[in-house]
């Protein structure tokens, strides 16, 4: 998608995903045979429900047939939220992935680092290093210039917190 209508799509979605109180993440448009598919990933500090994934997928969809911003024939239009293992690429990311897992790609050969995140503020994390084989978790704390890649893991087996302290 070029530059162009990838702005072209922002500029006039954004204001659509706003005003229902979601986060416009991402856009893209793929091709699919012959057919387009539009996808617009949203998310919110408290997360986006079905409700609100319908609505938002209305609206745009409307605001869409409305303009001609993706030109003539067929697209298909997909609204969904980023998912359990997210890409952290903005500050409210981070924010929004506290107590969560997150793999850290680190800077300047800094190597790969599995960790909690504890806390967020302006200059960076606090985190939790699990321990290994039976060894407590230990502190530490990262800043945002150290990050070269972040993205949150799925947790199977993590105990609620209120059987970690029974």
């Amino acid at each position: 998608m070029s530059t162009t209508q990838s702005e072209r799509l922002r500029e006039l979605l954004e204001p659509l995903v706003t005003s229902q109180g979601l986060d416009l993440e991402e856009i893209a448009v793929d091709s699919v045979g012959r057919k387009r598919v539009l996808r617009v990933v949203v998310d919110s500090d408290t997360g986006a429900d079905l409700d609100q994934i319908a609505d938002v997928s209305r609206a745009l969809s409307a605001k869409l047939d409305e303009n001609d911003a993706l030109g003539a024939g067929e697209y298909t239009l997909e609204v969904g939220t980023p998912g359990a293992e997210r890409l952290l690429k903005e500050h409210r990311h981070y924010v929004r992935a506290v107590d969560r897992l997150v793999k850290f790609q680190l800077t300047e050969g800094g190597g790969e680092l599995v960790a909690r995140i504890l806390k967020v503020d302006d200059e960076g994390l606090d985190l939790e290093v699990p321990g290994v084989k039976g060894r407590k978790a230990t502190a530490r704390r990262l800043a945002f210039s150290d990050v070269d890649r972040a993205r949150v893991q799925v947790e199977f087996s993590r105990k609620d917190k209120n059987e970690e302290e029974a």
